[in-house]
C-alpha cells in the first residue's frame, strides 16, 4: 500500500486551520467592534488571537479524523501503510520490554506484566522477548522490597525477566532508558517502552513488532492509548471523554504529519540502533535535564531521516490516570514545566520544519491558558470601566459556543462516531447509555477545565522565577481528599473566582450570567476535587454504569 504524498495533505490542513482561525477571528471582531474600541477590548482581541492556533489545530484534526473514521473501511490501515505489509506470527527480531519504575506499588505494576508475558508465551514468542525492570528507586528499604518483588516475579515467568536499579536517576526517565540501551540491550533489535501503569496485550505488541519488521526505516511506532477501566470518579469521567477524543485527534494528526509523528514516551516500540545513535539528550543551558523528553527524542529521529509513526488504534493498549483532580493537576503542571523547556530548543540547528512544529504544538498546549485567563480579567476590567455596553450578546454567545466546540472538537467528534456506528455504541451499552455518559463527562469538563486553566496560568507565571520541577513519583492509589488538602492546592483559583464573581456582579447581571460557567468552576474547585475522589460518589457512578468503558462492561 503506497501512501499519498504528504505535502498536499499538509497544505490542505493548513488551509483548513486558517479557515477556522479566520472564522473565529470574524466572530471575535463582530463581538468587540460595535460601539468602538476600548483599550481592554483591543487587548482582548489580541489574547483571542493567541488562542486561535490551538483551537484551529484541535478542530482541524478532529474534522479530518472524523471523516476518516466514518469513511475508511480500516481507519488504522488508512493511516499506517506498514499494517498492510506486516507479517503476522512469531517475529524474527528480539524485543526488550523495558518498564521504568520509581517508588511504585509493585502489587499494581506486576499483574498486567504477568498477563502480557503469559500471552506472548502462549503465542510461541517467548524466546523473542525479554522483560527488564529499569528502577530509579533510591537506595533504602523501599528499593530492597521492590527488588525482592521483581526477583520473585521473574522466577515465575515463562520469559526471561531481569531487574536493574541505578544508584542515581540522572536524566530522569530518558537517562534511565538510555543507560539501559547503552549497557544492557545488546542482542535486541527493538524495545517496547512501558510506564509503571501501562498495560498491553500480547496481540497488540506482536502487531507493533510486525509493523516494525515490515518497515526498516520506522524508528518509533507509537500505539494509541486509552485509560484503564476504574471505579474512581475522577479518572472514570476524565478518560471517558479522553478516549473518544484521542481516536479522532490521532488519526487526523497522523494523516497530515505522516512519518514525522509524535512519541508519547510509553506503549511504543522503538528501534534500538537509531534511537541510541540520535535520541541522546543533553542538558539545557541552565544545566537542568529535559523533563518532557519523548517529543524531543522524536524530533531528533525526524532530523536523522527516520520515521516516527502512530498506530491510531487503542485496542489492547491502556494506562492508568491520576486518581484525583489534585494528582491530575500535579502531573499537568509537571508536563507544563517540561513543555515550556522546548522554548530553549526551538533554535537548535538540524531540526526539520515539522519537528519544530511538534515542539511549538507542545508549547501551545499550555500557552493558551494565560490567554484565556487574561481574556476573563480584561472582560471584567472592560465592564468596570464602562466598556462592552454595545456588545451584541447573541454574537458573544456564538463566539463562546463555537470556541468551546473547537477546543473540544476531538472529543465531540469521538462522540459523533460512536453514535453513528451501532456496533461501536453497543460496546458502550447502547446509544442511550453512551449519551448519558457523554452528558456526565461534558458536565464534568465544564467544572474541571476553567480551574485547570487558572492553575496552569498561575504556574506559568511563577515558572520563570526559578521554581524547580523534578520527576516525582506519581500517586496511583485510590484515596479521598480532605478539605485541608484541597484548600492547600486550590485556594488561589477559589479566591480568584470569588473576587471575579463580585466584579462581574458589579458590572451587570448579564455579565455575571455570561461568565457564570467559568466562575462556578473556580468557586467550586475545592468541593469538585473532593467529590470526584469520594468513594461513595465513585460507587454511585459505577452502580449506574455511567462512563463505563467497553472493557468494564465486557467483564460485568
Amino acid at each position: 500500500m503506497t501512501e499519498a504524498p504528504i505535502l498536499p495533505r499538509r497544505i490542505a490542513f493548513l488551509a483548513l486551520a486558517i479557515s477556522i482561525m479566520a472564522g473565529l477571528f470574524w466572530l471575535a471582531w463582530a463581538t468587540l467592534a460595535p460601539g468602538g474600541w476600548t483599550l481592554a477590548e483591543i487587548l482582548i482581541l489580541i489574547c483571542i488571537v493567541g488562542t486561535l492556533p490551538w483551537a484551529a489545530l484541535s478542530a482541524g484534526n478532529a474534522l479530518i479524523g472524523l471523516g476518516i473514521l466514518l469513511l475508511a473501511r480500516d481507519p488504522a490501515a488508512a493511516i499506517l501503510p506498514a499494517l498492510a505489509t506486516a507479517r503476522p506470527g512469531i517475529p524474527s527480531a528480539r524485543t526488550a520490554i523495558a518498564i521504568c519504575i520509581r517508588r511504585e506499588d509493585m502489587a499494581l505494576v506486576l499483574p498486567p506484566l504477568a498477563r502480557l508475558l503469559a500471552g506472548l508465551a502462549a503465542a510461541g514468542a517467548a524466546d523473542r522477548f525479554s522483560l527488564w525492570f529499569l528502577s530509579d528507586t533510591p537506595e533504602g528499604e523501599e528499593a530492597r522490597a521492590e527488588e525482592a518483588a521483581c526477583r520473585a516475579f521473574a522466577a515465575a515467568q515463562p520469559i526471561a525477566t531481569r531487574y536493574r536499579r541505578r544508584a542515581q536517576n540522572t536524566g530522569f526517565k530518558s537517562g534511565n532508558v538510555m543507560e539501559f540501551l547503552d549497557h544492557h540491550a545488546d542482542g535486541h533489535d527493538f524495545m517496547l517502552c512501558l510506564d509503571a501503569d501501562s498495560e498491553m496485550t500480547a496481540k497488540t505488541v506482536l502487531r507493533l513488532v510486525a509493523c516494525m519488521e515490515a518497515d526498516a526505516k520506522l524508528a518509533i511506532l507509537q500505539q494509541l492509548i486509552h485509560g484503564r477501566p476504574t471505579g474512581i470518579a475522577f479518572p472514570r469521567l476524565f478518560q471517558f471523554g479522553m478516549r473518544q477524543g484521542m481516536r479522532a485527534w490521532a488519526i487526523g494528526q497522523a494523516w497530515w504529519q505522516g512519518d514525522e509523528g509524535p512519541y508519547w514516551g510509553h506503549n511504543a516500540v522503538i528501534r534500538i540502533a537509531p534511537f541510541r545513535a540520535h535520541a541522546r539528550l543533553e542538558t539545557l543551558p541552565d544545566g537542568s535535564h529535559i523533563l518532557s523528553h519523548d517529543q524531543v527524542e522524536a524530533t531528533r529521529l525526524h532530523a536523522a531521516g527516520w520515521k516516527v509513526r502512530v498506530l491510531p488504534d487503542d485496542e489492547g493498549s491502556s494506562e492508568g490516570n491520576p486518581p484525583s483532580y489534585g494528582d491530575f493537576i500535579t502531573r499537568d503542571l509537571r508536563w507544563a514545566a517540561g513543555n515550556m523547556q522546548y522554548l530553549a530548543l526551538l533554535r537548535l540547528p538540524g531540526l526539520t520544519p515539522m519537528a519544530r512544529w511538534q515542539l511549538i504544538q507542545a508549547i501551545l498546549l499550555f500557552l493558551s491558558a494565560p490567554f484565556y485567563v487574561a481574556i476573563l480579567l480584561l472582560a471584567a476590567v472592560n465592564g468596570l470601566t464602562g466598556g462592552g455596553n454595545s456588545t451584541p450578546i447573541g454574537v458573544l454567545l456564538a463566539l463562546l459556543f463555537v470556541g468551546w466546540c473547537c477546543h473540544y472538537a476531538a472529543k465531540l467528534a469521538g462522540y459523533v462516531e460512536v453514535l453513528l456506528k451501532p456496533a461501536l455504541a453497543v460496546r458502550y451499552g447502547g446509544r442511550g447509555q453512551f449519551l448519558r455518559g457523554a452528558l456526565a463527562e461534558v458536565i464534568f469538563t465544564v467544572f474541571m477545565e476553567p480551574a485547570r486553566l487558572m492553575s496552569q496560568c498561575l504556574f506559568l507565571l511563577v515558572l520563570p522565577f526559578g521554581i524547580r520541577v523534578g520527576w516525582a513519583p506519581q500517586n496511583r492509589s485510590e484515596r479521598g481528599i480532605s478539605f485541608a488538602d484541597a484548600w492547600k492546592q486550590f485556594w488561589a483559583p477559589t479566591l480568584a473566582g470569588l473576587v471575579l464573581t463580585f466584579v462581574f456582579g458589579s458590572v451587570s447581571f448579564t455579565a455575571l450570567l455570561v461568565a457564570a460557567p467559568v466562575l462556578i468552576s473556580l468557586i467550586c474547585v475545592i468541593p469538585f476535587a473532593m467529590l470526584t475522589a469520594n468513594p461513595r460518589f465513585s460507587a454511585w457512578l459505577v452502580a449506574r454504569q455511567l462512563c463505563a468503558l467497553p472493557e468494564e462492561l465486557k467483564r460485568s
